[in-house]
């Protein structure tokens, strides 16, 4: 198994090979290039998996008999500003694997007593800043139960892209309830679909924090009232409520900024997202912005980004 990305954060696609590998009597590691490659005997199979598009590809000899490549990293391509699918190139995983029970023993650390997974698939939005809708399709649909990658671990991180959309919502809500685990809502729950009954379920939910997203500037109207109405049912402060607010790409500094400041008094945690970030330098105003936003100690001090000096 090759993980191109990094080791921080589990793979989910090799922790469902490495199992149903390991269920047809297969031996299963990590690809190393000193202990496997040139002159040894080459491997039967490796698998590469690339989340992120932006991470270059594998960059060492890989000495196998075939290899398999496949995640959003290699599918997904960024044209002309927009985030672009190219399903020729999507090898998705087949029906058997993609519903088996995750070997977590693959990353140890991270999956200490914490399960990963989803529980739905898609989104309604169709965001040009997103490749969600091309992948996935732009409906929210349940897609699995919470036993088939939770066996009773203490943590739970939810990879669903937009899970109160899908009209199963509230059954997955129901299941979260009744795990008794913590719940990491890790993407951007959409606040514009909040309603009280659904604030409601996820109060009981046990979660250190929940993250929204505020992506497009134009929802301010709309979204304002749900973040108020939230909080007033939850009672939850701060430190439990992040929201991802998307910049760099059709939106101005200034409305970046009113949109930091508005979240700030309605007693929410921004944490700023550069769109093809990979793309900006360290000394530009988005960058600076976001090191000034997302360094907590820095934003609660430093009250107004103007203010905000880097030495």
């Amino acid at each position: 198994m090759i993980d191109a990305d990094s080791h921080n954060f589990p793979n989910l696609p090799l922790m469902k090979l490495s199992a149903w590998h390991k269920q047809q009597g297969d031996s299963v590691e990590w690809y190393e290039p000193l202990l496997h490659g040139f002159p040894n005997t080459p491997l039967d199979k490796v698998y590469i998996s690339k989340v992120f598009r932006f991470t270059p590809d594998y960059p060492y000899y890989v000495n196998a008999l075939e290899v398999s490549k496949g995640g959003s990293g290699y599918c997904i391509s960024l044209e002309n500003g927009k985030e672009v699918y190219h399903k020729e190139n999507d090898n998705q995983l087949p029906y058997k694997v993609e519903h088996i029970y995750p070997d977590y023993s693959l990353y140890p650390k991270l999956a200490k007593d914490t399960a990963y997974g989803f529980m739905s698939r898609g989104c309604p939005r169709g965001c040009d800043f997103c490749h969600v809708e091309a992948k996935e399709g732009r409906m929210a649909y349940k897609v699995a139960d919470l036993s088939e990658f939770w066996r009773g671990q203490k943590n739970i991180v939810l990879l669903d892209p937009n899970l109160i959309a899908c009209k199963e919502w509230k059954d997955i809500l129901q299941q979260l309830i009744d795990s008794h685990a913590w719940v990491d809502f890790s993407q951007g729950i959409d606040i514009r679909l909040m309603t009280e009954e659904k604030a409601e379920m996820i109060k009981r939910i046990r979660t250190k924090n929940i993250h929204f997203a505020w992506d497009r500037y134009g929802d301010k109207e709309k979204i304002i009232p749900r973040f108020k109405e939230f909080k007033q049912i939850t009672q939850w402060d701060k430190r439990k409520l992040t929201v991802y607010v998307l910049t760099n790409f059709n939106t101005t500094i200034e409305q970046d900024l009113e949109r930091i400041y508005i979240l700030r008094d309605l007693g929410y945690w921004p944490y700023v997202m550069i769109y093809g970030k990979e793309h900006t330098r360290p000394g530009d105003t988005v960058r600076r912005m976001q090191r000034w936003v997302n360094m907590r100690a820095v934003f609660e001090s430093v009250k107004r980004f103007e203010d905000y000096k880097t030495g």
